[in-house]
């Protein structure tokens, strides 16, 4: 399981850019973190993992490496208090994605408006594990750095920092956090994780954030729509599009007519199909995580841009839980779902499930959240089932929570 929760800024209206710039409180790096570090260059990340992990580089060989993994559970630790103390800098890393020294790989990072794929950017940043303060250029090298900012028993917190290069420094970019939650060899059960043990002030504080970010998901979850009932404030919300939405020539619950500058919401959605080839697979011969969340924020773009039939900007990525892993061979369907507008702001949901073509059986693999930007106010989402009404609500919550942290 993995979640990650970002804010991104790419070309937003100076207003809008003065705010999340002066709202800045990300954690800052560390002075003394990146001492004696050499960084990596993004192509070799994912063979220095498998040189870590000790994974087959070929896919023939995956079942016999799966079958040799499971020696391995001998080495686990009984209990946490039986494996050595880490730092926040042992775990400290440097990657260099080299877009202005190295011209030859820029093409792979360029959108048709010559500036960066984000869904890219989702891609690297998952091979390494709030804020993106800048434009993000397409000709200037970018360094991630990253290192383990909190743990509990079987679950680590990872601090990524985006920063590109001008006039000679590094200035930040962009901000994210990982959650990752440690597996036994054969990914079937939680394992436990060494202990972090805070060294300064600074990295003290880090920590107690890393505490404060798990009661929030905690929290978070415990409210969910799919297992509380609405607010009395929500239910009012959903009743007053009801009643906006009745035919007033008609005395029917079932007679519905849109409003002005609105649209239905069952005719805000784009979906798509991918089919899972061993190329996009991790270390452990399952779908890379990066690639899901990237083909997700392609088609949470895509459908904000037909919904508002311009070219729209990434303003937040929220948390993105990965529930099941993807096997090879899978076919993944994508829906992409516009469930709350508001003025030029555009709030995607983007469903992710695998379908087994042996059982006709689908599997919901993640839920992604996108909140986007327009260059115009785009028309309002409108309701018209329950199920549909639970999806508004769900937006408007995760639009609110990013309108108070940005």
């Amino acid at each position: 399981m993995l979640t990650a929760r970002l804010y991104a800024m790419q070309k937003l209206p100076s207003l809008l850019a003065r705010t999340l710039v002066s709202g800045t409180n990300g954690s800052p790096l560390l002075p003394d973190m990146a001492e004696g570090h050499l960084p990596i260059h993004v192509n070799n990340v994912r063979s220095r993992l498998r040189d870590i992990v000790g994974a087959s580089t070929n896919w023939r060989d995956h079942v016999q490496a799966m079958q040799e993994r499971k020696a391995l559970h001998t080495l686990l630790a009984k209990r946490q208090e039986d494996l050595p103390p880490r730092r926040m800098k042992d775990s400290y890393l440097e990657v260099l994605l080299p877009l202005g020294s190295q011209p030859e790989i820029r093409e792979k990072y360029l959108n048709v408006h010559n500036s960066v794929r984000f869904g890219r950017i989702l891609e690297d940043l998952d091979s390494l594990g709030d804020l993106c303060k800048k434009v993000i250029y397409p000709d200037c090298d970018i360094k991630f750095t990253g290192n383990v900012s909190w743990v509990g028993k079987t679950s680590m917190e990872v601090k990524m920092h985006m920063l590109q290069l001008h006039d000679g420094d590094y200035s930040p970019v962009l901000d994210a956090t990982f959650v990752m939650v440690a597996r036994d060899p054969e990914n079937k059960r939680p394992a436990f994780v060494n202990p972090l043990v805070p060294e300064s002030p600074e990295e003290e504080e880090i920590f107690k954030q890393g505490e404060l970010n798990k009661l929030k998901r905690i929290d978070f979850s415990t409210a969910s729509l799919l297992k509380m009932a609405p607010t009395a404030e929500e239910r009012n919300v959903i009743h007053d599009i009801f009643l906006n939405t009745l035919d007033t020539k008609t005395v029917s619950f079932r007679s519905r007519i849109l409003p002005p500058n609105s649209v239905w919401m069952e005719d805000a959605k784009l979906k798509g199909l991918q089919i899972c080839h061993p190329q996009e697979r991790n270390i452990f011969n399952r779908i890379f995580g990066g690639f899901l969340m990237r083909k997700a924020f392609e088609l949470g773009w895509a459908t904000a841009c037909s919904y508002g039939c311009s070219r729209p900007f990434i303003v937040s990525v929220d948390d993105i839980m990965f529930q099941r892993p993807v096997e090879v061979g899978s076919l993944l369907l994508l829906s992409g779902q516009v469930c709350y507008t508001e003025k030029n702001y555009i709030q995607v949901r983007v469903h992710s499930e695998v379908y087994d073509a042996d059982t006709r059986e689908h599997h919901t693999t993640n839920i992604f959240h996108f909140t986007f930007i327009s260059e115009n106010e785009v028309p309002r989402v409108v309701p018209k089932t329950y199920g549909e009404s639970m999806l508004y609500l769900d937006g408007k919550r995760h639009f609110a929570a990013i309108m108070k942290e940005i």
